[in-house]
């Protein structure tokens, strides 16, 4: 859809394709009032203001609507709203061996007990080896760190997949 199209949904429909985006309920309800948009250079500067202007808990709330990375069944059961766009952009994950994908889902579990959140990351174009290295890389953090590269990463894949929407 373009940007006119987008900016004239319905109040229900731009509440869904938003949340499609991003699952933070108060970014949705910050970027609705941001709408109508100039173009998709608005919409993305409107769509970081919002991001950072809500709280840990609704950065929180938008990374528990996400996979964890290389969980295909999650993303079929689960995240079905988002499931294509989230398989795409896992795709390369995907394609890893039967042992990387084993400590990729070991090194998952050591990253939720430790921070109390699934490992986020923009994982487009990324190969599983690659979130392998990255995850190992941000266990070192802290928490407070964690969570804002956490966060910084989420607007990557929001800002991705409202490039997706209006493409």
């Amino acid at each position: 859809m373009d940007i006119h199209h987008f900016n004239t949904l319905d109040k229900e429909e731009l509440h869904l394709q938003l949340l499609r985006c991003c699952g933070s309920s108060a970014w949705v309800n910050k970027m609705e009032k941001a709408i109508p948009a100039d173009d998709l250079v608005d919409l993305m500067e409107d769509a970081e203001e919002c991001w950072y202007a809500c709280s840990a808990e609704d950065w929180l709330e938008a990374f528990r609507q996400h996979p964890e990375i290389g969980d295909i069944n999650s993303l079929e059961e689960k995240f079905a709203g988002t499931s294509a766009w989230a398989e795409g952009e896992q795709a390369e994950v995907s394609r890893a061996t039967r042992a990387v994908m084993e400590k990729l889902d070991e090194a998952n579990d050591h990253y939720k007990e430790k921070f109390g959140f699934i490992f986020i990351v923009c994982a487009t174009g990324k190969s599983a080896e690659e979130i392998l290295e990255m995850m190992a890389h941000r266990l070192h953090n802290n928490y407070d760190e964690e969570l804002k590269i956490a966060a910084d990463e989420q607007l990557k894949i929001t800002q991705l997949r409202l490039e997706k929407l209006l493409s």
